[in-house]
C-alpha cells in the first residue's frame, strides 16, 4: 500500500509562510480581515490565545488575535507574534525621527499655527509630526484651499508670538499658488510649498506598492484619475486610507515634503 501526505494540497497552492513580526509598541499594522490600521499598544496572553491591541488615529482601540497571516505591514502580509521580554519598550525615535521623550506632557497650544491645504495633508502631517507638535505646541489646521489665502493671513492677525506658517500644494514658478503666496508678504507668516500636484504624490511610491505615481491628464481630478490608472475603485477617501495606512515614519515621504513641514515647524517655534 501506498503512505500519503495528510495535506493533499498540491504545493503550487499552499500559502508561503509569512514572516514573523515581534508587535512592538508603536508598531504600525493593518488588521486583514477588517483593514482597521493602527499602532500597536499592547498584547496579552488570553486562554483563547495571544492577542494585540491597536489604536488608530482618533484614539480607538480594538482587540484582535493574533493569528498566522493576520496583519499587513506597509502592504505585505505578515504575522505578529509577542516581543521578547528583553525588547525595547518604547522606540527611541518619533516618525518624524525626532529623539523620543517617553512620558512628556504635551504643551498648552501657541498662539501660531501651522495652516495645510486640505484635510489629507493635516492627517499626513499628523500622523508623521504628530508626537513633536504636541511636545512643542504647535495646532495644525488644514484649509480648503489657498484662493483666500491674502484674507485668512489677515484674519488671523499674525505676529512676533503668534506665527503662522503655510503649507501650499503644488508651489511651482508660474502656478495659480505661487501667484497666491506671492501676495502674502508678512513678516510673521511662511508660506511654503511642495511640487506635488496633491499631497498623495508626497508618499513614496514603494511605500504604497506601485511602481510610480500615474500621470493625469490635464482638465482630468487628479485623484479620481490616480484610481483609474491604478486600477483602484473610485472613491477617493478609501484610497487615501490606503495609502496614509502604508505611511509609518518620515522614511515614507519625499524629501519635497520633509524639509518644508520641518522649517515651518521651526518658524513658528524658534524665537523671533
Amino acid at each position: 500500500m501506498r503512505s500519503y501526505q495528510p495535506d493533499l494540497t498540491p504545493p503550487w497552492k499552499k500559502s508561503a509562510p509569512a514572516p514573523e513580526v515581534p508587535a512592538e509598541p508603536d508598531l504600525v499594522v493593518e488588521e486583514a480581515v477588517t483593514g482597521f490600521c493602527g499602532a500597536v499598544i499592547h498584547c496579552e496572553k488570553t486562554a483563547q490565545g495571544p492577542t494585540v491591541t491597536l489604536e488608530d488615529r482618533f484614539g480607538k482601540h480594538r482587540v484582535f488575535p493574533m493569528e498566522p497571516r493576520g496583519f499587513l505591514l506597509k502592504g505585505r502580509v505578515v504575522t505578529l507574534v509577542r516581543p521578547s521580554a528583553g525588547g525595547p519598550v518604547r522606540p527611541s525615535r518619533t516618525a518624524s525621527g525626532s529623539v523620543a521623550v517617553p512620558g512628556a506632557r504635551a504643551r498648552v497650544a501657541r498662539a501660531g499655527r501651522i495652516y495645510v491645504e486640505g484635510r489629507h495633508d493635516a492627517e499626513l502631517v499628523e500622523r508623521v509630526w504628530g508626537d513633536d507638535l504636541r511636545i512643542e505646541g504647535v495646532v495644525v489646521e488644514y484649509l480648503e484651499g489657498v484662493d483666500d489665502l491674502p484674507a485668512i493671513v489677515r484674519e488671523f492677525s499674525p505676529g512676533p508670538d503668534a506665527r503662522l506658517g503655510v503649507l501650499v500644494d503644488h508651489l511651482v514658478p508660474g502656478s495659480k499658488e505661487s501667484r497666491i503666496a506671492a501676495q502674502v508678504t508678512d513678516a510673521h507668516v511662511l508660506v511654503v510649498g511642495h511640487p506635488y500636484i496633491d499631497v498623495w504624490e508626497a508618499v513614496k511610491p514603494s511605500s504604497v506598492g506601485i511602481p510610480a505615481w500615474p500621470v493625469v491628464p490635464r482638465g482630468q481630478d487628479w485623484k479620481t484619475g490616480v484610481c483609474r490608472a491604478l486600477g483602484w475603485p473610485e472613491n477617493t477617501g478609501a484610497a487615501w486610507q490606503h495609502i496614509l495606512s502604508r505611511v509609518g515614519s518620515y522614511k515614507d515621504l519625499e524629501p519635497q515634503l520633509l524639509g518644508r513641514v520641518e522649517e515651518l515647524i521651526d518658524f513658528v517655534t524658534l524665537p523671533a
